[in-house]
């Protein structure tokens, strides 16, 4: 499994560059509950996104996983408190720990056998009243819809319907499940247009009990 999401990943330089990354983790923020400190950066690559986390918030600590090690190796110790060169099936990190995990267009890079382990592993290492936040491009998308385009493709290896999603985090055990509109159509419609389809990824917003 190792070299397999080793070379996907790395063979996406996008990822390092995409312009909607800070915008992503401005959003994030938003979500984030008021009082916290942990926060796991799951597929953090190169760290803008912690940067701006950190930015925007000082005091947080960051962990960051992925399993690129070289992307690790230039995360900012001044931005993430720890590197993890790991799986998401296979977190490192004990039960009840975080506070909050932010997984950035993540889970399309994961294949379908892998997704509801990771989202356990989510689920047991977050804390009571701990917080999900994770964005993936939307199957469901008008313009795909009309051009025949997928979101699979390249390192994209699952795709992930919005009440499907819903329905597979309900089951682990988060509550208070919110799926809203994210991606470049919420610079012009922001995040809560009622037309999710108009949307090239969304954000789902879950809590453990």
């Amino acid at each position: 499994m190792k070299q397999t999401y080793e070379r996907l990943n790395t063979l996406q330089h996008s990822s390092e560059t995409d312009p909607f990354t800070i915008e992503r983790y401005h959003q994030f923020f938003k979500h984030l509950p008021k009082k916290i400190k942990n926060i796991l950066d799951v597929g953090c690559n190169t760290g803008r996104g912690g940067e701006t986390l950190k930015k925007l918030n000082p005091n947080l600590t960051i962990f960051g996983l992925d399993c690129v090690e070289s992307r690790l190796q230039k995360l900012s110790s001044k931005i993430y408190e720890q590197k993890i060169c790991s799986y998401s099936t296979n977190i490192p990190i004990e039960n009840n720990y975080l506070d909050a995990i932010v997984a950035g267009e993540f889970i399309e890079h994961l294949y379908e056998k892998d997704v509801h382990q990771t989202l356990l592993e989510f689920y047991r290492t977050l804390k009571s009243q701990g917080r999900l936040l994770l964005t993936t491009p939307n199957p469901d998308y008008l313009r795909l819809k009309l051009t025949g385009g997928s979101v699979l493709g390249g390192a994209h290896v699952s795709e992930h319907y919005p009440n499907l999603l819903k329905e597979q985090l309900k089951t682990i055990g988060f509550t208070s499940i919110k799926i809203l509109g994210s991606g470049k159509m919420s610079r012009l419609l922001g995040e809560n247009f009622p037309f999710l389809t108009l949307y090239g990824s969304y954000i789902a917003i879950a809590d453990k009990i």
